[in-house]
């Protein structure tokens, strides 16, 4: 293990990387997928359904369709996931962590086509001349596609880091702090 893994943050952020990383991990899970969920949902609806792409707005985005409008939420998405991701990487060690940094690196770049986005949406500039804001590789693939991809390599990697992390070794769990995976104790007898 490298010493950046050993390195264990301590105060809040150590409690998040141990004695709470499972149900901040949970929630944090919870929330990627969902997101991800919008993402295939929205797909459906457009080859699926076959609806035109300005009526797929997923699940959330039918009712509030503000929602899928707004890059400053979208990117603000994409730095919070960002920035969990970072912050609890913490509680991995070994090839779980691997995996999570995996997400994490493919997040990062995620993150920057999204700021380029919202840069666009903020000061009326285009790149490469385009009607709309439109991210890098967005200049090859469609953005419903192009962001159904990205949640999809990024999700995927997450899950196999949180299936190996809830399967660590013990000498993986007293590397992090972690209690994730780890049998309960047994109650005291009264």
């Amino acid at each position: 293990m490298s010493t950046s893994e050993l390195a264990r943050p301590s105060g809040f952020l150590g409690g998040l990387n141990s004695r709470w990383h499972h149900r901040a991990l949970a929630v944090f899970m919870l929330i990627v997928i969902a997101h991800w969920a919008e993402h295939i949902v929205q797909a459906i609806q457009i080859y699926g359904f076959g609806w035109p792409t300005a009526k797929a707005r997923g699940v959330l985005g039918m009712p509030f369709p503000w929602l899928i409008s707004q890059e400053w939420l979208h990117y603000g998405y994409a730095l919070v996931m960002l920035v969990f991701l970072w912050i609890l990487r913490h509680g991995f060690a070994g090839r779980s962590r691997q995996w999570w940094n995996l997400a994490l690196a493919i997040q990062f770049w995620h993150h920057i086509e999204h700021l380029l986005l919202f840069i666009q949406a903020q000061s009326g500039w285009r790149l490469a001349g385009q009607k709309v804001p439109t991210s890098i590789i967005q200049l090859l693939v469609p953005r419903v596609e192009l962001h159904l991809f990205y949640n999809t390599i990024v999700t995927i990697p997450m899950i196999i880091a949180v299936v190996l992390h809830r399967r660590a070794s013990a000498a993986e769990h007293e590397l992090t702090g972690c209690v994730c995976g780890l049998p309960k104790p047994a109650l005291a007898a009264s």
